[in-house]
């Protein structure tokens, strides 16, 4: 049969819609409306790789097919579903990435370097593209729908590279911008911690990071914010400045929290007896922790019965004392302690005298001149 008595209405490179009339593992038969039903192969269902056409074809189905082959010895048509597909495909990408509008992919494999997706074409999503952060596993994106860009296309080359990164960047800038526009000075925000470096610690409060320097993590001294954070940790803070222009939020921890003289001043009481910590020493006395952040003063006539040149004398840095509670300020921040008032007076020392001694020898029932007579007769 020549070229042209191949079909009085259906040609090679017409496209054309047919009905599935057998699902095989390898193939389907379509009709298109010729004598006898159309080939469709394995490798013309997809632009990815298939187990078996029943995955992409179900009996009874519409499908729009590309005639790419006419079987002279079977007098049959082969027909391609994925080049239909492409051309379509292609032309819808290529207005996708003028625009810079997203679509919307499932993860069909997951192979070294990135994800595969079926865009019509054979889509690929570079490891480094997937996500804003660095990720280890990527076994679970497998089957989950995705929103990407695309970022790069080439017909010729039938390569196309798609980004979900980009997406959650352009999502990630509008919500650091609704979130600049609307932070108020003084508000008190939830957060998760994302960063930690030795000044501080980064809190995204809803898509913009701000900084809680380490001053402002506790109200106690913190050497290092790994001490009391650490990344993922969800935390509340207070705002305490805003710079919409440079995109800088400062943010404290401490702030939300109960101060320690709140707290000491409903915890200790005038003439309580507490334990605390040096934790300096000056000329005119020592400063002592008593609560966690909280320092009160033991002045150097408060600690010792008896009198000493300088603290240093009795007492070191770092050394846990007992003292005594005389007054407490909470709204000046002070507190006045005593060392001395919770340690024992130690006894007066005895002076000896005469008659002191005389006791003390006649406590023994004897004399000088029982001991020695010849004492006696000396005048």
């Amino acid at each position: 049969m020549s070229e042209e008595m191949k079909a009085e209405f259906v040609q090679v490179g017409d496209i054309v819609t047919g009905k599935v009339v057998k699902v095989e593992q390898n193939q389907a038969l379509v009709d298109i409306g010729y004598k006898s039903e159309a080939i469709l192969p394995i490798s013309e269902v997809s632009s990815l790789h298939v187990e078996q056409v029943a995955d992409e074809v179900q009996d009874e189905q519409e499908l729009r097919v590309k005639v790419i082959r006419y079987n002279q010895e079977e007098d049959q048509f082969v027909v391609s579903k994925k080049a239909v597909d492409a051309e379509s495909a292609w032309e819808a990408l290529q207005e996708k990435f003028e625009s810079g509008k997203s679509i919307v992919a499932t993860v069909a494999d997951v192979v070294k370097g990135g994800l595969v997706v079926n865009v019509g074409i054979r889509g690929f999503i570079p490891a480094s593209l997937v996500e804003l952060r660095f990720v280890e596993d990527f076994s679970e994106y497998k089957g989950k729908e995705l929103e990407l860009k695309v970022v790069e296309l080439d017909k010729e080359k039938n390569k196309c590279i798609l980004s979900r990164k980009a997406v959650l960047e352009a999502e990630a800038n509008q919500n650091k911008e609704q979130t600049l526009n609307s932070i108020e000075v003084g508000s008190v925000l939830e957060g998760t911690v994302q960063r930690i470096t030795d000044f501080g610690a980064f809190i995204d409060i809803g898509g913009v990071d701000g900084l809680v320097h380490v001053s402002e993590i506790a109200w106690h001294r913190v050497g290092h914010p790994s001490e009391a954070v650490n990344v993922g940790d969800s935390v509340q803070v207070k705002v305490l400045k805003v710079d919409r222009e440079n995109e800088r939020i400062s943010l404290s921890m401490k702030e939300t929290q109960e101060g320690p003289w709140q707290q000491v001043a409903r915890e200790i009481q005038v003439d309580d007896v507490v334990k605390g910590e040096v934790k300096r020493l000056v000329s005119f006395g020592a400063f002592v922790e008593v609560f966690p952040g909280v320092e009160g003063l033991v002045h150097i006539s408060q600690i010792s019965h008896h009198h000493i040149g300088t603290p240093s004398e009795v007492l070191k840095e770092g050394e846990e004392v007992q003292v005594k509670v005389l007054d407490i300020q909470p709204d000046q921040k002070r507190i006045s302690l005593s060392i001395r008032d919770v340690s024992e007076q130690p006894a007066p020392v005895k002076k000896e005298t005469k008659e002191t001694v005389k006791e003390d020898n006649s406590s023994f029932g004897v004399t000088l001149g029982d001991m020695y007579p010849e004492l006696r007769n000396l005048k």
